[in-house]
């Protein structure tokens, strides 16, 4: 028999082949990753170690002997060219692997830039694999002139390393501000104010036409008619969820590969985790891009492909380092009308609610607040906004409310 095959490795693939072997899963186990390396940490990428600050060994997430150690088939630089649902086959160009069930743990991939506009030339740069970082750490020297193509999480970050290491950089973002999808424009002010004094130019409302350049990219047109002169380009417009090889299976797409709530597809015998996957959350179908998420959800389809059957219950949570700021996120904001903000001098966040129900928190230097924040979420309990905002309240106080 064919036993577990897992697609995918990374977070979430090599957490749920771990927690398989963790709950007595003794079958065939195969994890099969498109990289020539073991599953690794994504975070430090474009942080630690893009900075230099962690070494490559650390990035990975196990040895390469814990999958030997553990009998798990670690197929690397493997790229899946289909599944066959009807013969439960999972296909390497011409060689077959046999599955009892499946696991699909593909991620995501970074929105590049059309051709048409110059997204395919030398020096461009999205932010997801080793690889990436790898090929733009040259670039990384002082006086080098970037420009950061959106003000979402990723594209800040880059800009924070490169303003560490002494690049010029300009960040442009189309949109109105910076973290428009994602965040209030209370924690965007203190995101622009904070790049702001390290020297970022940030340009909102500003769009890009094209990038020029023969070969090489050496410079942007702007939609506000400004040219800029640029040595390299980091792309981070979003990002579009691993679901072709699904689709082409036959699998119903929705935002993602739809899952229940056990994290079954719309095939039995197949099941979806990490950044690909979709789920129920709250009445609306979500994905969560975190790592948490990937952990979590990981390891909940593994027990549930041994029989567990329990609904995975996501409590998200998310950060981002900048500078010598840990923002701390949790919940979701979606919907909400409100936001209180709570400053204590050093320790600054901003509270969502809809109504009176508090929705999400992001806390910044706050590790209490996002403590309380994220515990108070868990219990499902909304705190009185006078409270949080006023400074002298003890915020743990507020858990026995």
């Amino acid at each position: 028999m064919g036993g577990i095959v897992v697609i995918g490795a990374g977070q979430a693939g090599s957490s749920l082949v771990a927690k398989l072997r963790s709950l007595g899963y003794e079958g065939a186990l195969t994890l099969i990753g498109d990289e020539p390396v073991p599953p690794y940490q994504r975070p430090p990428l474009s942080k630690k170690y893009l900075l230099g600050d962690m070494a490559l060994d650390r990035l990975f997430l196990r040895t390469e002997a814990y999958y030997a150690d553990n009998a798990i088939t670690l197929r690397k630089d493997a790229k899946v060219t289909r599944i066959d649902p009807a013969t439960k086959q999972v296909f390497l160009g011409d060689e077959a692997i046999p599955y009892e069930q499946l696991a699909l743990t593909t991620g995501s991939e970074p929105r590049r830039l059309p051709a048409a506009i110059g997204g395919e030339l030398k020096g461009v740069f999205g932010v997801r694999r080793l690889s990436d970082i790898d090929a733009m750490a040259p670039y990384f020297t002082e006086g080098k002139r970037l420009l950061v193509v959106g003000g979402g999480y990723i594209g800040l970050e880059a800009a924070a390393v490169a303003a560490l290491k002494g690049l010029k950089v300009t960040l442009i973002e189309a949109a109105p501000r910076i973290l428009g999808r994602v965040a209030a424009p209370e924690t965007a002010d203190d995101m622009r104010k904070l790049h702001a004094a390290h020297g970022v130019d940030i340009r909102e409302g500003t769009g890009l036409v094209r990038l020029t350049g023969e070969d090489h990219v050496d410079g942007a047109e702007l939609a506000d008619g400004t040219h800029l002169d640029v040595d390299f380009a980091i792309v981070g417009i979003g990002i579009i969820p691993g679901t072709d090889l699904a689709e082409e299976a036959g699998l119903v797409i929705e935002n993602g590969i739809r899952t229940d709530d056990y994290g079954r597809t719309s095939d039995a015998s197949i099941w979806a985790a990490g950044d690909c996957a979709s789920l129920e959350y709250r009445g609306n179908r979500i994905r969560l891009e975190s790592v948490q998420n990937a952990i979590d959800q990981a390891e909940a389809v593994a027990s549930n492909m041994m029989g567990a059957e329990k609904p995975y219950v996501p409590m998200p949570w998310f950060w981002s380092d900048q500078y010598d700021m840990k923002l701390q996120i949790a919940g979701l904001n979606t919907g909400y009308d409100r936001i209180v903000t709570r400053d204590t001098g050093g320790a600054r966040s901003h509270w969502y609610y809809k109504g009176d129900t508090f929705l999400a928190v992001d806390a910044m230097n706050d590790p209490r607040g996002y403590m309380v924040g994220k515990r108070l979420l868990e219990m499902a309990k909304s705190p009185d906004p006078a409270a949080i905002a006023d400074p002298a309240t003890e915020l743990k106080t507020l858990l026995k409310a």
